[in-house]
């Protein structure tokens, strides 16, 4: 897959194409439907098929002061795309420059002019353009390109697939309705930094990781499972997490701390994926060490169970 960052420099390998448009944040499974079809719309085209995203998130320029929202950051996102097995990635830099474009400009100067589009699909609530006038039907009323709507994405349980549910969802405490809509456990990923260390003194070593952009999830204890690089490969290890602000030490910042289960090697600056398979408890502050160390003891016991009623499925 090729990465660009400008519609402008797209070089005519990827031109004519076919392109699935939105901001796919969570590339959740009804992103993967729009993505899909517009795989379908190129094959039919024998066109090169493509996604144009928009980074940073709209939302992060329009309203820069809210809390993290990103379920998939900047590098996430890209890795999540790539292995739909598209041909490239316009990760179109957003700005207010560029959202000045009116949509009949987003249209003229961006689809025609800059990727020379031969189809575009979107989501049925697509909107573009200065104002977020732009809509479906304007691009199904030009006749340069063809033009797919895919329709609202739906589970077994009737709902809809939304970015929005997923975060809620996450606020809930229910990391398991966030795996149904994205079709994957939710993950946070990083470098392991060094923290104060405290863990290894009560039997219980992790390993921390910031959220940066990511959003926060409810703090709390949770069942994960904990992916290590070692190449090009990612080696899985159960495991338990704490996510928040540790109050039993009065720390005020929010980071994910994960311990892994039978696992005795050294992570420090290792890149580290923890996807949320459970929720087990809220965070709390303990009056000691011993009451902390049996709790986080009857942590993992529960985090095992859920681990392995989850691997069951």
């Amino acid at each position: 897959m090729r990465l660009f960052r400008h519609f402008a420099e797209l070089p005519s390998a990827v031109r004519g194409g076919v392109v699935a448009l939105g901001n796919f944040d969570g590339v959740h499974l009804g992103h993967q439907a729009v993505i899909g079809a517009a795989l379908e719309l190129a094959k039919k085209l024998d066109a090169p098929a493509g996604v144009m995203t928009f980074e940073p998130h709209p939302r992060s320029v329009f309203v820069p002061d809210q809390p993290p929202f990103r379920l998939t950051p900047f590098r996430i996102k890209a890795r999540l795309i790539e292995a739909l097995s598209v041909d490239f990635l316009l990760m179109q830099h957003f700005d207010k420059a560029f959202a000045a474009h009116t949509a009949e400009e987003f249209i003229d100067e961006v689809l025609i002019k800059g990727l020379g589009v031969r189809g575009v699909v979107t989501g049925y609530d697509f909107c573009f353009g200065k104002g977020r006038v732009g809509s479906v039907e304007m691009l199904r009323a030009r006749p340069e390109f063809q033009t797919v709507t895919v329709n609202a994405q739906t589970g077994p349980d009737g709902q809809t697939y939304s970015s929005n549910l997923i975060r809620q969802s996450l606020l809930d405490g229910k990391p398991d309705r966030a795996a149904r809509l994205l079709g994957r456990p939710w993950e946070i990923e990083g470098r392991v930094e060094t923290g104060d260390q405290r863990g290894r003194t009560i039997g219980f070593p992790t390993a921390n990781l910031h959220l940066a952009d990511y959003m926060r999830p409810v703090k709390g204890v949770y069942a994960v499972r904990a992916g290590i690089d070692h190449g090009s490969d990612t080696v899985w290890h159960d495991g338990v997490a704490n996510l928040g602000s540790r109050p039993t030490f009065d720390k005020q910042d929010v980071i994910l701390e994960a311990h892994l289960f039978d696992f005795d090697g050294d992570l420090y600056g290792r890149h580290l994926r923890v996807a949320l398979a459970g929720y087990i408890r809220a965070e709390r502050k303990f009056d000691g060490l011993p009451a902390l160390k049996a709790q986080i003891a009857a942590d993992c016991d529960t985090a095992r169970a859920i681990l392995s009623e989850v691997a069951d499925q």
